[in-house]
C-alpha cells in the first residue's frame, strides 16, 4: 500500500438524505444499512447492499411537530428501535427489515429512550434476544422482540439510578459463556459517570443483585454536550472501549476472559486504562471538547466543529484532520454526529442534509513506529509488516542495550538484523569493544537466524564460533582463580556449551578444519567428541585404547553405524587390554565373523595365563560353536588347539565327541581338520584324543594299537566299535589278546588262566586255537586242557545243530512235494444254471460260438471257463475280453499276444479235465502249457469282480471315449420356430 496515502478518507455518500422531510436529527448503521431520523418524524432506511431505500412516517396520527430523538440498528441491520418525541410525549417503535411499517411498543410509552445495547453474540435475524434500553430518567429496561410475533415478547424493568439520578446516555453489552450459564458485562454512561455491571444468569438476575450491593462506577465530572460510550468490535467481540466524558476520553482494554465469580471487584474487566486530556487536541493552551466520538482499532475519531480529528489512541497524537464537503446551508450547524458500522468496518458522519462515509485504509501500517517511539518493542514487532521494519526495531533494542553496556543482550538483537547493518559492521562493534563473549553470542544467534540455503555463510560463522569457544576455554584455563586440582564452574559450563554447539553444528562444520583447530588448541577430548559426532570412530577408539579405557572403546564399536572392520582392526589391542569386556562385547555383537578375530585370539592365547583364570578366548569360541552353530573350520581348529593345551583333557574329549553337523542334510559330523587335530594331539601327547580321532577316521588298527599303550579297556572298547567287518574285528581282538598275553608276567599257569578269562570277554569271537600261537612252544597242553575240551564241545554242538537243520530241510521238501501233488487233484463244483459273470449266459453252454480254435480243449462241446474261489465264474473268452478292456494298454497287448501264440501252436490238448482253475498247478512243460500258464496268471490271478481290477474302475468315467458319439445323439438342440404360428388361447 502507498505509505503516503491517508489512513482515513472521506467520501460523500448521500447529499440530500432527508429527502426534504426536515433535517437529519440522528443516524445509526449496521451491515451496510443506514437508518436516519428527521426533525419531522420520518425514518429513512438505506440498504446499500440491496441498493434501495424505504421511508417510514412515524408522525402519522400524532398532533404537533414530531422529531426522531434517537434511532438504533443492530449489527446485522435487521432490527431497529427508534424514539419519536413531540407535543404528545414520547413513543418508541420497533421495525424489522422485512416489515412494511413499524410497530409501536406500548409498554414504553412516555419513556424517552436515549441508548440501546444489543446482544451481539446471540442476536439473530428473527429475534433480538436480550436488548437493554437506557432512558432519559435513569432507568434500564430489558426488551425482547420476535419478528414472527409482530410485537414485543416482554419488557422488564432492570435498574434505576437512585444515588445520582441522571439520564443514561449510552450503553454497551457483552456476553461470554461459562460453565454454569452466561455471564453478562454491561457498561453504561451518564454525563458524569461510567457504570459497570456483571453477573451470571439472566439480565434480571444480574441486576437484582445490585439491590444488595453497590454499583461499581468511575466518575469524571465535567460538562459534555453528548456523553458517548463506544466499543471497538473485532470478529463480534469487543476489544477496547472509549468514553467521551467531560474530563477527557477515558479508554482501556477489555478482557472478558479473566473474570471470576467473586462478588468483590468482578466489575473490573477493564485493563490498561488511560485518560486522553482534551488539551492535547489543540495547539494553544485551551481545550475543545468533541461533540461526538467513533473508535477504530488504533484511533479515535473526534468530531470538533466541522472537522474530525483522528487521534492515535496509543501515543495520543493527532494523525489526520478530516474535512467534509458540506452544503452552504449545512455549514452553520456543522457536522452533527458520527456513527460506526462494526460489521462493514466503516464510519459515517452526517450533517442536517448529507451523509459522509469515512473509510479506513490500513490504519495500522505505522503502528510499529508508534510503539517503537514509545520503546514498546514487543508490540512494535507484532505490528511490523516487513523485514526492514523489524530490523529498525531490533537496531533500536541493540543500541539501547549497547548504550547500557549489556553486550550479550545487544548481541542477541544485532543477530536478528538482516538488512540495515552488515554482518561485518556488527562484528567490528564487538571486536573494537574487545567483547569476545558478546561476539560469540552474536555469531551463535546469527546462526539461528540463517536459513539452510546459506550453507557457505553458516560454515564460516560456525568455524569462527568454534575458534572463539576454544579461545574462551584457554582463557579460563589461564585464569589465576582456577585451582590446580580441578576446574571452575565457568570452565565446566563452557565445555558443556561447546560440546552442545559441536553437536548442533556437526553437519555444517568442515570436518578437516574443525579437527585441525581442536588439535592446535590441544583439546583432545573435544577432538574425540567431535570425531564421534562425525562418525570417525577409528579416531575415537584409538584414543580410548591409548587411555586404557577399553570399555569406552567397546561402547563406541557397539554403536549401530560402526563398521565391523573396526572391530577386527582393534580386536588384538582390546583383548590384550581387557579380555573379559572385549569377549563380552563380541558375544553381544551380531554381525561379527569369528574367523576374522582369530589373529587377535591367537595373540591372546599366546600369553601365559593363571591356572584358575577363565580363558576368555575359549569362552568366546564355545559361544560361537555351541550357540551360534559356527561351521568355520578355522574356528573349530583354534578351539581344539586351545583344548589340547589344557592339562585336563576332558574338555578336549567332549569336543571331539560332539557331532556339530548333526541334523544337517549330508552334513559332516565335525568341522575341524582331523589330520590337524591328530597331529596336534600327538604333539601335545593327548593319547585318548588321538585314539578317538583314529577311530573317527576309520583307522581302527592304529586306534587299537595306540589305545593298548594307554589302557587295555580303551582298546577293547575301540575294537567293539567295528561291527560290519567281522574279520577286522577279530583281527583287532587278536591284537588285544596278544598284548594281554605278552603283558602278563606272572607264572605260566596264571598267564594261561588270564588268557582263558580274556577269551570269555570276546563273546565267542576268539577261540582257544586263535590265541595258542601267542604262547611259547614249550607250553604244556595240560594247561589248556579245560579250554580245549570246552572248544571241542562247542564244535560238537554246532555239528549236531547242522544235522538237525538238514533233517528239517528234507522234511520240508517232502511236504512241498505232497502239496504239489494234491494241488493237481483240486476241483470245484458249479451249478448247471451258473451264469457267466460277463455275458450272463450259462457257463455250461454247449455251442460253437464259445470255442477257441486250438486254444483250449473243450469237453463235450462245452466252452472253456474259469471258476474262482469266491464263486464267480466266467467263460474264458469273456474273461479275456473283460480283463483286456479294463486293464492298461500294455497289459492288454501282453494278454492278446499270449492268446495269439497259443492259437498258433494249435492241436495240443491241455489236459483231460472239464475246465481250468485259477490255482491250477503246472503239470506239463510243453511250450503250449507254459503259454497257458502265463495267460492264466495274466487274466486269472484274481477275480476281476473282487480284486484290484474292480477297485481301479472307480476312477474311470461312466461314459468312455468310444461312447461319445452316442452321448451326443441325446443332446437337445433348439429348433427354428420362426415358421410356426402362435395362437392365443381363449380365457
Amino acid at each position: 500500500m502507498d505509505p503516503g496515502r491517508p489512513a482515513f478518507t472521506v467520501d460523500l455518500l448521500e447529499r440530500y438524505a432527508a429527502k426534504g422531510r426536515g433535517v437529519i436529527s440522528c443516524m445509526s448503521a449496521g451491515n451496510d444499512v443506514i437508518l436516519l431520523g428527521t426533525s419531522k418524524g420520518w425514518v429513512t432506511r438505506y440498504d446499500f447492499g440491496m441498493g434501495d431505500s424505504i421511508d417510514y412516517d412515524l408522525s402519522v396520527g400524532r398532533p404537533g411537530e414530531q422529531s426522531i430523538h434517537r434511532i438504533f440498528v443492530d449489527p446485522g441491520g435487521s432490527h431497529c428501535i427508534t424514539t419519536i418525541v413531540g407535543a404528545a410525549g414520547a413513543d418508541t417503535f420497533y421495525m424489522h427489515a422485512k416489515w412494511s411499517k413499524p410497530r409501536i411498543l406500548p409498554r414504553l410509552k412516555g419513556l424517552v429512550v436515549n441508548t440501546v445495547a444489543w446482544n451481539r453474540q446471540h442476536i439473530t435475524e428473527a429475534s433480538t434476544k436480550e436488548v437493554i434500553l437506557g432512558t432519559d430518567n435513569g432507568q434500564l429496561f430489558e426488551l425482547a422482540v420476535d419478528e414472527k410475533e409482530k410485537k414485543e415478547k416482554y419488557v422488564k424493568f432492570l435498574f434505576e439510578l437512585a444515588e445520582l439520578p441522571e439520564a443514561f446516555m449510552d450503553l454497551q453489552m457483552e456476553t461470554t459463556s461459562v460453565l454454569n450459564g452466561m455471564r453478562f458485562y454491561v457498561m453504561a454512561v451518564t454525563p458524569t459517570r461510567l457504570y459497570s455491571f456483571t453477573g451470571i444468569g439472566s439480565l434480571e438476575t444480574v441486576f437484582s443483585t445490585y439491590l444488595e450491593r453497590a454499583v461499581h462506577f468511575m466518575e469524571l465530572p465535567g460538562d459534555i454536550p453528548n456523553s458517548e460510550l463506544h466499543f471497538y468490535i473485532k470478529q463480534r467481540r469487543a476489544m477496547h472501549f472509549a468514553w467521551l466524558s467531560g474530563a477527557g476520553i477515558y479508554h482501556g482494554e477489555l478482557n472478558f476472559g479473566s473474570q471470576h465469580s467473586s462478588s468483590n471487584g468482578d466489575e473490573n474487566f477493564v485493563e490498561n486504562k488511560a485518560l486522553l486530556d482534551y488539551s492535547k487536541l489543540t495547539e494553544n493552551s485551551g481545550s475543545v471538547k468533541p461533540s461526538s466520538l467513533a473508535v477504530s482499532e488504533f484511533h479515535f475519531l473526534l468530531l470538533i466543529g466541522n472537522k474530525v480529528k483522528v487521534v492515535n489512541r496509543i501515543n495520543e497524537q493527532i494523525v489526520e484532520e478530516l474535512q467534509f464537503d458540506q452544503t452552504a446551508e449545512a455549514i452553520p450547524r456543522g457536522i452533527l454526529g458520527l456513527c460506526s458500522d462494526a460489521t462493514a468496518g466503516l464510519f459515517y458522519a452526517y450533517d442536517q442534509n448529507s451523509i459522509f462515509q469515512v473509510s479506513v485504509n490500513d490504519e495500522g501500517r505505522d503502528m510499529w513506529k508508534v510503539y517503537l517511539d514509545m520503546k514498546e518493542y514487543t508490540a512494535s514487532l507484532a505490528h511490523c509488516r516487513d523485514s526492514l521494519q523489524r530490523d529498525q526495531v531490533y537496531l533500536a533494542q541493540a543500541e539501547g542495550a549497547l548504550a547500557s553496556r549489556d553486550y550479550l543482550r545487544a548481541a542477541s538483537f544485532y543477530a536478528k538484523i538482516n538488512y540495515i547493518l552488515s554482518f561485518e559492521e556488527i562484528a567490528l562493534k564487538f571486536i573494537s569493544a574487545n567483547e569476545q563473549d558478546a561476539l560469540r553470542t552474536f555469531l551463535l544467534r546469527k546462526l539461528d537466524n540463517l536459513t539452510k540455503d546459506d550453507k557457505c555463510q553458516i560454515t564460516m560463522i560456525s568455524t569462527w564460533a568454534t575458534e572463539l569457544y576454544l579461545d574462551k576455554i584457554n582463557r579460563l584455563l589461564l585464569d589465576d582463580d582456577i585451582v590446580s586440582d580441578g576446574h571452575s564452574t565457568d570452565y565446566q559450563s563452557i565445555i558443556k556449551e561447546f560440546r552442545a554447539f559441536l553437536s548442533d553444528c556437526k553437519d555444517v562444520l568442515d570436518e578437516v578444519t574443525t579437527m585441525k583447530l581442536l588439535e592446535s588448541y590441544g583439546r583432545v577430548e573435544e577432538l574425540v567428541f567431535f570425531a564421534g559426532l562425525k562418525e570417525q570412530y577409528e579416531i575415537v577408539v584409538h584414543h580410548y585404547i591409548q587411555q586404557g579405557e577399553a570399555k569406552k572403546a567397546l561402547e563406541v564399536l557397539q554403536k549401530p553405524g560402526v563398521p565391523a572392520d573396526l572391530q577386527y582392526k582393534f580386536a588384538p589391542e582390546l583383548i590384550m587390554l581387557d579380555a573379559y569386556e572385549t569377549v563380552e562385547s563380541w558375544m553381544i555383537t551380531s554381525n561379527l565373523n569369528p574367523r576374522k578375530l582369530i589373529p587377535a585370539m591367537m595373540r591372546y592365547s599366546g600369553e601365559p595365563h593363571a591356572k584358575n583364570e577363565t580363558h576368555e578366548v575359549i569362552k568366546y569360541l564355545e559361544y560361537c560353536v555351541h550357540r551360534l552353530h559356527n561351521e568355520d573350520p578355522g574356528v573349530h581348529n583354534l578351539l581344539l588347539s586351545l583344548y589340547a593345551k589344557q592339562e585336563d583333557d576332558s574338555a578336549l574329549l567332549r569336543f571331539l565327541q560332539c557331532k556339530f553337523g548333526k541334523g544337517l542334510e549330508n552334513g559332516p559330523d565335525f568341522f575341524y581338520d582331523p589330520k590337524y587335530a591328530l597331529r596336534l594331539c600327538l604333539k601335545e601327547k593327548r593319547m585318548r584324543a588321538c585314539v578317538h580321532i583314529y577311530s573317527m577316521m576309520a583307522m581302527h588298527e592304529e586306534a587299537v594299537a595306540l589305545a593298548l599303550q594307554v589302557d587295555t579297556e580303551l582298546a577293547m572298547a575301540e575294537a567293539d566299535k567295528v561291527e560290519d567287518d567281522e574279520d577286522l574285528r577279530k583281527k583287532l581282538w587278536l591284537m588285544i589278546a596278544k598284548h594281554v598275553i605278552e603283558l602278563e608276567k606272572g607264572t605260566k599257569r596264571e598267564n594261561i588262566r588270564k588268557a582263558i578269562a580274556f577269551l570269555k570277554e570276546t563273546d565267542g569271537l576268539l577261540k582257544i586255537e586263535d590265541i595258542l600261537p601267542f604262547f611259547p612252544d614249550f607250553a604244556l597242553i595240560d594247561d589248556f586242557k579245560e579250554a580245549i575240551c570246552s572248544s571241542l564241545e562247542d564244535y560238537n554242538k554246532q555239528i549236531d545243530q547242522l544235522k538237525q537243520e538238514m533233517n528239517d530241510a528234507t522234511h520240508g521238501a517232502d511236504n512241498i512235494r505232497k502239496d504239489i501233488n494234491a494241488l493237481a487233484q483240486r476241483y470245484a463244483i458249479i451249478d448247471r444254471d451258473e451264469d457267466c459273470g460277463v455275458c450272463k449266459r450259462k457257463i455250461l453252454t454247449v455251442g460253437r460260438d464259445y470255442l477257441m480254435a486250438s486254444s483250449y480243449t473243450s469237453v463235450a462241446q462245452m466252452a472253456p471257463f474259469y471258476v474262482f474261489p469266491c464263486g464267480h465264474g466266467f467263460h474264458a473268452q469273456c474273461l479275456i475280453a473283460h480283463v483286456t478292456r479294463c486293464t492298461d494298454e500294455a497289459q492288454a497287448e501282453y494278454i492278446l499276444d499270449l492268446q495269439k501264440q497259443i492259437t498258433l501252436l494249435g492241436g495240443e490238448t491241455r489236459r483231460e479235465s472239464n475246465g481250468s482253475f485259477a490255482e491250477d498247478s503246472i503239470s506239463s512243460i510243453t511250450p503250449a502249457d507254459k503259454l497257458r500258464t502265463q495267460l492264466d496268471d495274466a487274466i486269472a490271478g484274481e477275480c476281476p469282480f473282487c480284486g484290484e481290477l474292480m477297485i481301479r474302475e472307480i476312477s474311470l468315467p461312466f461314459i468312455s471315449s468310444e461312447e461319445a458319439q452316442q452321448v451326443s445323439s441325446w443332446e437337445i438342440r433348439p429348433h427354428n420356430l420362426g415358421g410356426q404360428r402362435s395362437f392365443s388361447l381363449p380365457a
